[in-house]
């Protein structure tokens, strides 16, 4: 399992201090891909969906947000465009001028558009931001969070039904880009 960066899910909620919040599921020792399954198959999907975006590495968590966005929300809207567009553009190739590009459009978005947090998510995939004179690194955690934020806001804006079915196709796809990368 090559894309799985933790040894298990104990080991990301260390990581990612603010998962512990999220997630109602206590932190195991096991696998995070069978961590991620438990959570599926008992039905907290909110949970595997958050940890399945802690998960992935960057790139594979912008794509999957978007993905996901896609999934639940079929008919993207025109004012979304430009932010799943800058978010796929920075995952087709993950270089500076497609990150500075999305970050643009994130961070001057409309924040209850899950597009704004799909253009964040691939902005704040590294590197840095600007506030005043100086540059801040991005930390880590940004990423996950926007592309958490993404998918949460898109599966709320859908009926129960096609919620449930969404987050799962969503949490399917987390896992097997946890295992498999893009490739």
């Amino acid at each position: 399992m090559p894309f799985v960066r933790f040894a298990t899910a104990r080991a990301l909620f260390e990581s990612y201090p603010e998962v512990e919040n999220k997630i109602g599921a206590a932190p195991t020792d096991h696998p995070p891909i069978d961590f991620a399954k438990g959570l599926l198959s008992s039905g907290k999907l909110a949970d595997a969906l958050t940890f399945c975006a802690y998960l992935l590495p960057r790139r594979e968590a912008v794509w999957w947000a978007c993905s996901s966005v896609r999934t639940l929300q079929p008919e993207i809207l025109r004012e979304d465009a430009d932010g799943l567009r800058a978010a796929e553009a920075w995952v087709a190739t993950p270089d500076e001028e497609h990150r500075q590009a999305a970050l643009a459009i994130g961070t001057s978005g409309d924040t209850s558009r899950p597009a704004t947090w799909l253009a964040c998510a691939a902005g704040w995939s590294g590197g840095f931001e600007t506030s005043g004179a100086r540059q801040l690194p991005i930390p880590a955690y940004m990423t996950a969070r926007a592309a958490r934020i993404a998918v949460f806001l898109s599966a709320a804006k859908v009926g129960s039904g096609r919620r449930q079915s969404g987050m799962r196709t969503s949490i399917v796809e987390g896992i097997r880009l946890a295992e498999n990368g893009l490739g």
